[in-house]
């Protein structure tokens, strides 16, 4: 049987969600379904990124954003749900914290809200449905 040792090349890499000196890049998921937040969550807990919060719309992730910051690196944002949607939530953590890192998370057939997002200020984006590879390459290009 093969042990560890025989496959020690898999883990020199350093997990996307760490950074150089082992600490974790700290993440606030804002989404109104509970499986793309569950979702979101696994993915990048798998990365080794730390999940200090979610939140499940607009307002509840701007008062989070607040009352954590500065300890979130990096939010990812649901474009639509109750209360208040994602554009609004983004343009209120950005007038709070001009270097808040945003990722919107959106369905498809929302381009034009995608576009008003990037505008607001948010960093990148993810299609609906979630895909592993893409959620990853586009916090961490995020990130950088």
């Amino acid at each position: 049987m093969k042990t560890k040792q025989d496959f020690a090349t898999t883990d020199n890499r350093t997990p996307d969600g760490q950074r150089d000196d082992g600490s974790k890049f700290r993440v606030l998921v804002v989404d109104d379904s509970m499986f793309v937040a569950k979702q979101l969550t696994q993915i990048l807990s798998s990365e080794g990124y730390e999940i200090v919060a979610t939140a499940q719309d607009g307002k509840e992730g701007v008062d989070k954003y607040k009352e954590l910051c500065p300890n979130v690196d990096i939010v990812t944002m649901d474009i639509t749900m109750p209360r208040m949607d994602g554009i609004t939530a983004l343009e209120q953590i950005v007038a709070f914290d001009k270097n808040a890192k945003v990722v919107m998370v959106s369905a498809l057939g929302k381009e034009e809200l995608v576009k008003k997002s990037l505008m607001a200020g948010a960093k990148n984006y993810i299609v609906k449905p979630l895909d592993r590879k893409k959620v990853l390459e586009r916090i961490s290009s995020a990130l950088k």
